[in-house]
């Protein structure tokens, strides 16, 4: 059953190998268990509140957690789908900038998408709630502003507007 469990994970964020869900799920077991540990504190130990609030804070920074949930018991209710959620190649397509969540590692591998004015190009950059809204088509893209594609420039050198001559000859 635990491969079924990364099965539908991989398919519905995209990832194109099993390494990607077993990575996100290491970070997780990670942050689970050093929540685990300072859960075994007392509440106002020093060490407890410094690393725990620092495991919330960053937990909350990358969307993950919600600020109202900012306990070390949720920490523990966290989910394998938080993590993928906040992925960039799952934000480009719930955007709408992408067809489907696989043209959307496409677009991002190509460099056709940049968080902030940085051109990423890394399918697995986890975005960050304050970098969600910043997420864009680069400028010197083909999608963008940027110059045609390689083709459409062969085509207009070709024929120097043969897209011209097609429409008079349907005429």
């Amino acid at each position: 059953s635990l491969s079924a469990v990364s099965c539908s994970c991989s398919l519905s964020s995209g990832i194109n190998a099993e390494y990607g869900v077993w990575r996100v799920k290491y970070t997780l077991a990670k942050i689970r268990k050093a929540a685990r540990e300072l859960l075994t504190l007392e509440d106002k130990d020093p060490r407890r509140l410094f690393e725990g609030n620092a495991i919330l804070r960053r937990l909350v920074r990358i969307g993950v957690l919600d600020e109202n949930r900012m306990k070390l018991d949720y920490v523990l209710g966290l989910k394998t789908e938080d993590f993928l959620e906040r992925r960039l190649q799952t934000q480009v397509f719930k955007l709408g900038l992408a067809k489907s969540i696989h043209h959307a590692r496409v677009l991002i591998r190509q460099k056709h998408i940049r968080v902030r004015k940085q051109v990423v190009n890394i399918p697995s950059f986890i975005v960050r709630l304050d970098a969600q809204k910043h997420i864009d088509i680069a400028i010197n893209s083909a999608y963008g502003s940027g110059r045609e594609g390689r083709v459409k420039r062969k085509r207009m050198r070709a024929g120097a507007g043969g897209a011209g001559d097609n429409d008079e000859d349907e005429d």
